[in-house]
C-alpha cells in the first residue's frame, strides 16, 4: 500500500554529501511535513509513495542546500560602494562613515531582503549573519523565508545603533528572545575581531554563549596587520590572546583565518573551533591565502563563506567553491588539494557543522530538513557530463540552479523565485537606497 508524502523529487544524479564521494544515479527523495522521509531508487519510490506533487528532474544534479557561514547580509546596498582598497582602508575611510551616516533598521531589512533573494536564487538556504540591528535583519530572513543564524554583533565603539558593548549584547539578546522558537531562525552573539573588542567584552560574551547555548562568530586573523598589531598591545597572537581569555572552544567560528601558524592551528583543531573561509572577499581585498590543506588535515571544520557584498560583491557560494579549491591547490603546489567533493562538503555539511545544525541541514538524510537546491546540466557549456561532482564545483555558476526548498517549501522553481517580495517591490527599495546612499 503506496504511503503519502507532500513532495516526490526525481533526479538524474542526487549527491547527499554524507556517506563522503556518494552520487547516487536515478534516485529519488521524498518528503513530509518539510522533512526527508525517503531517499530511494526512483521505480521503488512510484511504487512506494503517492505524492501531491511530482518533480521531475531529468538533467538535474540535487544537493543539500548551500550554507553560507558568513555574511553582512544588509551590506548588500553597500555593493560597489568602495572597491579595490586594503581592508583597514577599505573600513576606516568608506565603509564605517558610509555605515554611520545610514545604517538603520530600514536599511538592515530592506538590504537582508535584498541579499535573501540573492542567495535563495543561487541555492544557498541557510546563512550566519553578522551585522547592526539583529532585530531587522531576522525580520526580513523570515520574511524571505530563508533559514538565518542571526548575529548579535558587538563592538566597543559607539555606532548609531548601540552606545556600548552592553547595549550591544542587550539589544542582540531582546532580539533573539523576540524571535525564539522560529522555526527557521536561531542566533549567535557576534563580536566583531579582536581589533575592535576588548578582553572584559570578549569574556562577557564567552559567558553568555555558554550560558544560552549560543555560537560565537568573529572575524580573527584575517591580515598580516591584525598579528603585528596584537603582538604589539597584548604580546601574543590573536587566537592566544582569546584562548587565553577562554573564548576558545566548540561554539567558536573563526572567519578567514587566513594568517595562522602552527600554534594558532593547533589551538583551533585543540579547542574544537571552526573556520569559515571566504576566499573570494580575502583575494579581493589582498588579505592572502588561507591555508585551508593544513587547516583541514588538522581536523577543523572548515566551511565557507560569501563574507558582505560590499567587499565580494557576490553572495554566491557556487563561486566560493570553484575559488576555494583553486586557491588551496595554488596556495599548497599541491593540485590534489581540496577536490571537488571536499569543496563541496564545506559548502554543505560542514558549514552546518560548524553552526551546530548537522543533526538538521547540510546533508540529504532521512529526518532532516528537506533544505535541497537543484541545478540543470542540460546547457552545453555543462556537456558531456563524466562527474556531476566535478561540475558543480568547476562549471556551474549560479545561473545552473533550477529549483530551490527550504523546510520542503519551494523557493525557486525553474529558475524563478517564488518569494513573500516581488523584484518589482524590491527594486523600489534598492532604488531609494541607492538615491540616498549616492546623496
Amino acid at each position: 500500500m503506496s504511503e503519502a508524502v507532500d513532495l516526490l523529487i526525481n533526479a538524474r544524479w542526487i549527491v547527499p554529501v554524507d556517506p563522503h564521494d556518494s552520487v547516487l544515479a536515478d534516485h529519488a527523495v521524498a518528503v513530509r511535513n518539510g522533512r526527508i522521509v525517503d531517499l530511494l531508487g526512483q521505480d521503488a519510490a512510484r511504487t512506494r509513495y503517492v505524492a501531491d506533487k511530482v518533480v521531475e528532474l531529468p538533467q538535474h544534479v540535487l544537493i543539500p542546500g548551500l550554507v553560507n557561514l558568513h555574511t553582512h547580509a544588509a551590506m548588500s546596498l553597500l555593493r560597489g560602494i568602495a572597491d579595490d582598497l586594503p581592508l583597514m582602508r577599505w573600513l576606516q575611510e568608506a565603509i564605517w562613515p558610509a555605515e554611520s551616516r545610514h545604517v538603520d533598521a530600514a536599511f538592515v531589512r530592506d538590504g537582508t531582503l535584498l541579499a535573501a533573494a540573492e542567495m535563495i536564487r543561487g541555492g544557498i538556504t541557510t546563512c550566519s549573519d553578522m551585522y547592526f540591528h539583529p532585530e531587522a535583519a531576522a525580520e526580513a530572513f523570515a520574511a524571505a523565508g530563508m533559514r538565518a543564524v542571526v548575529g548579535a554583533v558587538t563592538l566597543e565603539f559607539p555606532t548609531s545603533y548601540a552606545s556600548d558593548p552592553e547595549d550591544y549584547l542587550r539589544k542582540g539578546l531582546a532580539a533573539r528572545d523576540r524571535w525564539q522558537g522560529h522555526p527557521l531562525l536561531g542566533f549567535s552573539i557576534a563580536p566583531h575581531a579582536p581589533y575592535t573588542v576588548s578582553d572584559e567584552s570578549f569574556r562577557h560574551v564567552q559567558t553568555l554563549a555558554d550560558e544560552l547555548g549560543l555560537p560565537i562568530h568573529v572575524h580573527i586573523h584575517e591580515t598580516a596587520q591584525e598579528i603585528a598589531d596584537s603582538l604589539a598591545a597584548h604580546g601574543c597572537r590573536p587566537l592566544a590572546r582569546l584562548a587565553r581569555l577562554g573564548v576558545l572552544g566548540s561554539n567558536l567560528i573563526g572567519v578567514h583565518a587566513v594568517h595562522v601558524d602552527a600554534s594558532d592551528i593547533e589551538l583551533l583543531a585543540r579547542h574544537g573551533c571552526s573556520v569559515a573561509h571566504c576566499p573570494t572577499s580575502n583575494m579581493k581585498l589582498a588579505s592572502g591565502i588561507a591555508p585551508v590543506p593544513r587547516l583541514l588535515a588538522a581536523g577543523i571544520p572548515v566551511g565557507l563563506g560569501t563574507d558582505g557584498a560590499a567587499s565580494n560583491n557576490r553572495l554566491d557560494l557556487l563561486q566560493e567553491m570553484r575559488h576555494a579549491a583553486l586557491l588551496a591547490k595554488v596556495g599548497s603546489l599541491d593540485a590534489t588539494a581540496v577536490p571537488a567533493f571536499v569543496a563541496l562538503r564545506m559548502a554543505t555539511l560542514d558549514g552546518a557543522r560548524a553552526l551546530g545544525m548537522d543533526d538538521r541541514i547540510g546533508s540529504i538524510e532521512i529526518g532532516k530538513c528537506a533544505d535541497l537546491c537543484a541545478l540543470e546540466l542540460s546547457a552545453p557549456q555543462c556537456r558531456p557530463c563524466f562527474d556531476p561532482v566535478s561540475h558543480l564545483v568547476y562549471v556551474c555558476g549560479r545561473e545552473n540552479v533550477s529549483h530551490v526548498w527550504i523546510d520542503g517549501e519551494t523557493r525557486v522553481d525553474k529558475g524563478v523565485s517564488l518569494l513573500h517580495i516581488n523584484d518589482t517591490e524590491l527594486l523600489r527599495l534598492v532604488s531609494m537606497w541607492q538615491t540616498r546612499l549616492g546623496n
